[in-house]
């Protein structure tokens, strides 16, 4: 249960005490990357910084003079934030070699905590994608795919076929980071939610997915999919750490015009033992076409769990959520067509040895750098942007996005305070399997529960809830207010607490590396 402690409450305790110095945390989860490499979770370990920083931390503890919570936590922070020193992709043959002079603003906060950087996860090109599978540094392979829990669930459909042809997806784009928090090699982790991108895999690995709402968090440094859209997602192992992390990162920053101007003042959570002032609202609508029975069932018993313990659970209907994901589709790639105009070869990143005009080099340095679902993006983008199509596509899709937000406010408004959802269709798709659908396709199926909140810019948060038939994480998504992430971390902590979802038991990680994951396990911060 050490691996699963939280940051708050044991680790932080832990390392003050002295129990365990931030080098050999450091070390411990080092060790483990490398055990767990198999999962393809990080593009870059930076094994020295990383070393150095915990170094640091413990001269600062030996001095009793802590940066923070976070002073000697081990994190990790998906490709497309900007690190100074170290490369920054996006996944992509774009960025290849590409070193930012500047951090990222949540990356600096952190860093200003004292937080362990160990490196950069694996993603979707450019985090568009649902699978973390379109990276040219190949798919993320989840880590229950060799739990315990699965292979005790997994029938092979074959004698021949091994475990290799059986690994599930994580979800994406930010698989990299999910992979990380939940194989234990980091206690936090950074992705980014355009769509989904940080609850869709926090559901498949069993993780806790926080997605705050728009403009609390900076986007300064965060590689651009969907300006009005994208914010900064934190992956954590347990509620509590996400409120934490969400502690350190919020707040206004001059470097971003769209955060908040007011101070962000970080908070603890209750221990809610009363939810019977709350009423929780079930949208119809969310009742999606291929949502699973299990899943379903699932959502019920959950909604049932708060109406037996006091609180109002009324059904609620955002009737514009069925246009929502053609009009996601319409904006999101509008947007990605302006904002990968900035890759032209010149600047920065890639650029080919096309020589016979500046035209030509901009093409060709287009067609090497961005992958096929990239230029894809690219190109519906432009065509809804067409002088003869603007009004008819961008103009029309932003009304209807306004639509999608009014519903929400009006649910809100009725009295309704937090939304309970599912997060996903399904559980995670076998990797052989989701590959045989395109990714526009995909990512339309697995977005479906999720963009909303982005296009309304609300927060939201995926918990881990329970193991699938099949030995897999579902998880269910609370979506809160704008800006009262508190009341929403601490309904999601509550029904956290009530559920009580069962830790991975990582198999194939004692089988790769039995003493260091030995090691790593004794490390008891109780």
């Amino acid at each position: 249960a050490a691996l699963n402690d939280g940051l708050r409450s044991q680790v932080s305790a832990a390392l003050k005490e002295g129990r365990v110095s931030p080098t050999e945390l450091c070390q411990r989860c080092l060790a483990l990357i490398k055990s767990t490499k198999f999962l393809n979770a990080y593009i870059t370990v930076v094994e020295e910084t990383a070393l150095k920083q915990a170094e640091e931390s413990e001269e600062r503890y030996k001095r009793g003079q802590p940066l923070g919570i976070l002073d000697g936590v081990p994190i990790t922070v998906k490709d497309n934030f900007n690190t100074a020193g170290i490369e920054t992709t996006c996944a992509s043959n774009m960025l290849k070699g590409y070193i930012s002079p500047y951090n990222a603003t949540v990356v600096q906060k952190l860093l200003d905590q004292g937080a362990v950087l160990l490196g950069k996860t694996n993603l979707d090109e450019f985090a568009m994608g649902s699978g973390s599978t379109d990276g040219v540094f190949g798919p993320v392979r989840n880590p229950w795919s060799y739990s315990k829990q699965y292979k005790e669930k997994s029938v092979p459909k074959s004698h021949s076929e091994d475990e290799e042809s059986n690994w599930v997806i994580t979800g994406g784009s930010s698989g990299g980071s999910a992979a990380a928090v939940s194989s234990f090699t980091c206690f936090a982790a950074l992705g980014s939610d355009t769509g989904g991108s940080t609850r869709n895999p926090a559901a498949h690995c069993g993780v806790v997915g926080l997605k705050p709402t728009y403009g609390l968090i900076s986007r300064h440094g965060l590689i651009p999919l969907v300006n009005s859209m994208d914010v900064p997602g934190i992956l954590t192992r347990c509620v509590d750490d996400a409120a934490v992390l969400l502690g350190s990162l919020a707040g206004h920053d001059p470097k971003d015009s769209t955060t908040i101007q007011d101070d962000f003042k970080p908070f603890e959570l209750p221990n809610l033992t009363d939810v019977s002032k709350l009423s929780i609202g079930i949208p119809k609508e969310y009742h999606a076409p291929g949502l699973s029975s299990e899943i379903l069932a699932l959502w019920s018993k959950a909604a049932d769990l708060f109406k037996n313990a006091g609180a109002k659970v009324v059904e609620v209907s955002l009737p514009h959520t069925r246009y929502s994901i053609v009009c996601y589709h319409v904006l999101c790639t509008a947007e990605v067509a302006s904002n990968m105009a900035r890759f032209d070869g010149l600047e920065y990143g890639h650029r080919s040895d096309m020589k016979d005009s500046t035209e030509s080099m901009y093409a060709a340095t287009r067609r090497e750098g961005f992958n096929d679902v990239v230029r894809g993006r690219i190109l519906s983008g432009n065509y809804f942007l067409l002088k003869q199509n603007y009004e008819k596509y961008f103009v029309k899709a932003q009304k209807v996005r306004r639509l999608i937000a009014n519903d929400f406010v009006k649910v809100f408004r009725s009295g309704v305070d937090i939304l309970l959802t599912p997060t996903t269709l399904s559980d995670a798709a076998p990797y052989t399997e989701f590959i045989q659908e395109d990714n526009r396709t995909r990512s339309a199926q697995d977005d479906i529960l999720t963009q909303a909140a982005n296009m309304a810019g609300l927060p939201a948060i995926n918990v881990p809830t329970a193991l699938s038939e099949r030995g897999l994480p579902v998880g269910l998504q609370f979506i809160g207010r704008s800006f009262q992430e508190k009341q929403l971390l601490t309904v999601a902590k509550w029904f956290e607490k009530q559920v009580q979802f069962p830790m991975i038991q990582l198999e194939e990680v004692k089988r790769h590396d039995s003493d260091v994951f030995q090691h790593q396990k004794s490390a008891s911060f109780s």
